[in-house]
This record gives C-alpha cells, structure tokens and sequence, in this order.
C-alpha cells in the first residue's frame, strides 16, 4: 500500500502535467510520462483466488478481472440469489413457521444453520437476516419450499432469475450452495456474479441485511431469542465495506462476493477459491483490491487517465 505521502506526489505531478498540457507546454499529440502509481499498476498486488472480478459499478466499468469467465463452485454465495428472489416476490411480514425438516436439514450441514426451533413462528425478514448473516442452511430450506412452493420449484426460478440478469454461465442445483448432488452440481464465474451482486445491491432490504455485523431477535410468545453473526469479516476488517456474502465448501474453497462505499463511488468484487485452507485470505484479497481499486478511481487517477488518453 501507497503511503499517503507518495499518493499526493503522483496527483501533483498529475495537476502540473495537466497545466502543462493546456499550456501548450507538451507537443501536440505527446502523451505525458507519470510515476508509478496506482493506475500504473496493471492489477491488485497480493490477491489469491482462481477466480476474481472487481467493478466501479458507480461509473459502470470493469477495473480489473481474473478468470472472470470460468465456471466454479460458488457456495454459500448461492444464498444471495435465494435472498434476492424473496426480496422480489415480497411480504417481508409474511409469518413463516419453522418445520422439523428445516431443523434437521440444517443440523446435516452445522455450523451453516441458524438454528431455528420447530414450531418458532418468524417474519421473511428475519429468516432472511438468519439466511445471509450466519449463512443459515435451515433459513434458506424454510425460504425456498416456502417461496417455491417446494425447493424443487424454487430451484427452477433462481435459474430462471439468472437468465434474465444475464448470468449466462451459471447454473444452481440447490438453493444454498452445499455440494449436493455433487461439489460442482451448482456453479458460476466471476462476472455473473458481479451482474448478480449490483441486482442485488439495488434492493433496499438486501443493503441494510448484508451491512450488519450482527442480529438480535429478542423472544416473544411466538418465537425464542436469536442472535446471529455476520461470517462477512470484511465488514470489520476494511473501512467502507457495505456487504456482502461469505462462501465455502471443499470443491469452492474460501469465497467472497463484497462491495464498498467510498467518497460517492461503490465497488463491488468477488474472490472465488481463495485457497481452501485459510479461511482470512479471501478478506485480504478483497482489502487489497479495494484499497487498489478505490486509489485507481481518485480524482488524481482520473486526471491521469484523461491525460493520457488526450
């Protein structure tokens, strides 16, 4: 990382080459000589993951990519396209009571349940701050044969939703990521993901859940206490983190679908198999494409990238 000393040399000498240039100072048609800096570095230094992607969804362009069409496991990422297609059908105050077989569908799979208790009466919202925060496999069962009706059908609609946002390379097998029928059974690449964060990222309800660190639920006569944390340790770990989803299994190692918000302008990334062995990698891969990203669009960069263009 840049010190805040070398970042303010490299806009200095961006502003003199800019006064320079309308001057007349340079030839015409010369492109003037930077340092190097931020924008001169071709991608983000220190990222580990098959697969990456990272996007100025403020201006709409693509800063830097790896992989960005290869097909992966995805994981728990899964999750946020089952949020999504809840979200839009609606009725967040819809009462939804939790079953035996959510219960033991998330105990197959512990420690990704929430663990809901049978008979508990919950709100979509809350099922869906139980789905995306501690990354709930009984919470996304109870959503999708709710919503469906029956898994199966809603299954068929999350694919349906990718076709439509243009996910042209994914495919989903389940509603949550877990590798059933097999580790690779559902799947995508970095830049479907992307198109799916930025859909995502427009609804309301989905920004405030994906933000929060944390959950309490205190208990009432229709429900116990619950309290649930955010697996999303990026949000404790880089300034301006805003969401999103967290992901793992054996065959997708450790993933992350983030966004950020800085001065006016959000980034929104993604890191796929960032090893399968750490579990932080995948969080310092994000911090160093957000801290590279964030530096390439400063108005010292964009001033660079003008100039050189001139």
């Amino acid at each position: 990382m840049r010190t805040a000393a070398q970042i303010r040399a490299v806009a200095a000498v961006a502003l003199l080459a800019g006064a320079c240039l309308l001057a007349g100072a340079l030839p015409a048609g010369a492109a003037p000589v930077f340092p190097s800096g931020p924008t001169a570095t071709s991608s983000p230094a220190g990222v580990i993951a098959a697969g990456a992607e990272l996007v100025d969804v403020t201006a709409g362009r693509e800063l830097w990519t790896r992989n960005f069409e290869a097909r992966r496991p995805i994981a728990s990422i899964t999750k946020v396209m089952t949020a999504y297609l809840v979200i839009e059908a609606g009725q967040l105050n819809r009462k939804i009571r939790v079953t035996e077989a959510a219960e033991e569908y998330g105990q197959q799979y512990d420690p990704s349940e929430a663990g809901l208790i049978p008979g508990d009466l919950l709100t979509t919202r809350q099922l869906l701050e139980a789905l995306l925060l501690p990354s709930a496999s009984d919470a996304a069962y109870l959503l999708a044969t709710t919503y469906g009706p029956g898994w199966p059908a809603f299954v068929r609609k999350m694919n349906a939703m990718a076709r439509k946002l243009g996910m042209t390379r994914t495919h989903y097998a389940n509603f949550d990521g877990l590798p059933w029928p097999t580790e690779h059974s559902t799947y995508s690449t970095p830049h479907d993901l992307i198109l799916l964060a930025e859909a995502a990222m427009k609804l309301r309800a989905f920004r405030d859940i994906v933000a929060q660190r944390s959950h309490s639920i205190a208990a009432t006569g229709q429900h116990h206490h619950y309290y649930w944390t955010n697996t999303n340790l990026l949000l404790s770990f880089y300034r301006g983190a805003i969401g999103i989803k967290t992901g793992f299994t054996q065959g997708a190692g450790y993933c992350l679908l983030f966004a950020a918000r800085k001065d006016g302008t959000e980034l929104i990334g993604v890191v796929l198999d960032s090893t399968r062995t750490d579990s932080q990698e995948r969080f310092i891969a994000a911090t160093n494409m957000l801290t590279w990203g964030f530096a390439d669009v400063s108005p010292a960069a964009g001033l660079q990238r003008r100039l050189a263009a001139a």
